[in-house]
C-alpha cells in the first residue's frame, strides 16, 4: 500500500521542510524493508504521526532509534526506541515544496 503525505513540522530541516510532500510504502514489505538513514513514518502515543530518519535498528529487541536533525525535534532522544511494529511506512520519494 502507497500513501501521498504531507509534511508539517521542521525535525528533519533543512532536507525535509513543512510544505513538502512524501510517498509512503507501507511497511513490513519485502520490497521496502527499513535500513539504517530511511525516512520513516510512525505513531507515537502522545504525539500522534511523525516522521524521523533511522539512526539504528535493534533486530533482537525489535527496536530502531529514530532522530530528527534539528536539535528541537521530538525524538529517540526524548522517548526512546521506538518499536519496529509501530514503524507505519518508510518514504519512497520525497516532493520538496517550492522554496
Amino acid at each position: 500500500m502507497i500513501r501521498f503525505l504531507k509534511v508539517t513540522g521542521d525535525s528533519l530541516a533543512p532536507e525535509y521542510l513543512t510544505g513538502d510532500f512524501v510517498i509512503v510504502a507501507k511497511v513490513p514489505c519485502i520490497l521496502f524493508k527499513i535500513h539504517e538513514g530511511d525516512i520513516v513514518i510512525f505513531e507515537h502515543p502522545l504525539h500522534g504521526t511523525l516522521i524521523k530518519r533511522v539512526q539504528s535498528i535493534n533486530n533482537a529487541a525489535g527496536t530502531a532509534t529514530l532522530l530528527g536533525t534539528d536539535e528541537n525535534s521530538i525524538d529517540s532522544r526524548n522517548f526512546g526506541a521506538v518499536r519496529l511494529s509501530s514503524i507505519n511506512g518508510k518514504v519512497i520519494h520525497h516532493f520538496p515544496s517550492s522554496r
